[in-house]
């Protein structure tokens, strides 16, 4: 990955959500490749429950700012050091469906086990970027959404996992800021928004 490439980028800041939120885009080097790290949140959630996320959550009145918020939250969620966390970027803020405004920080972190240490994680895995950014294992669809309008959303399906909604949308960006992936010009697909999404993420949000 370009890390120089993606320091270099100046993202967008939302400041006028109601609510707050941070998270962290933790990169794991390995002997055979990077990797990135994903939680599972867990189903009894009652936002976006079973989907594939980037550790984080919302800002809370303790936070000096929102990478502090990134942190704490990647703490208590898989046990990450903040000091083992080398922050090489951000990435554009985006805007949920909730109101959140959420700011995300790529960062360096260890190759260790993760464990999940609160309730909202239901599993923690890394995933290949080798394998994410294979075109083979990626789609997407335009979506007439009722909150976005006119938008495209992304599937990345690696190792019987499926990353997709929000945190596709950041994953992409970071793709296209520090690896050589390019998203295809086309969709493979045109839906309305009452179409179904693809199956293997319709149990997600039923």
């Amino acid at each position: 990955m370009d890390f120089d490439r993606l320091a270099a980028h100046d993202p967008v800041e939302v400041t006028d959500e109601e609510r707050e939120a941070a998270v962290v885009v933790p990169v794991v080097s390995r002997s055979d490749g990077e990797g990135i790290l994903f939680t599972k949140r867990a189903d009894h959630l009652p936002d976006h429950p079973g989907q594939m996320s980037f550790p984080g959550g919302g800002r809370e009145p303790e936070d000096d700012d929102l990478l502090g918020t990134a942190l704490r939250e990647a703490n208590e969620e898989i046990g990450l050091d903040p000091q083992a966390a080398h922050v090489v970027g951000r990435l554009d803020d985006i805007r949920t469906i909730t109101h959140y405004s959420v700011r995300p920080f790529v960062a360096r972190i260890p190759d260790r086990e993760y464990l999940p240490g609160d309730g909202e994680v239901a599993e923690i895995v890394v995933l290949p970027l080798s394998e994410l950014t294979d075109l083979d294992n990626y789609e997407s669809e335009h979506r007439d959404h009722p909150h976005y309008g006119e938008i495209r959303l992304h599937f990345f399906y690696v190792n019987g996992y499926t990353v997709w909604g929000a945190t596709a949308r950041m994953f992409v960006q970071l793709l296209e800021l520090a690896t050589d992936w390019e998203m295809p010009p086309e969709p493979d697909r045109y839906a309305g928004p009452d179409d179904d999404l693809p199956e293997s993420v319709r149990d997600e949000v039923s």
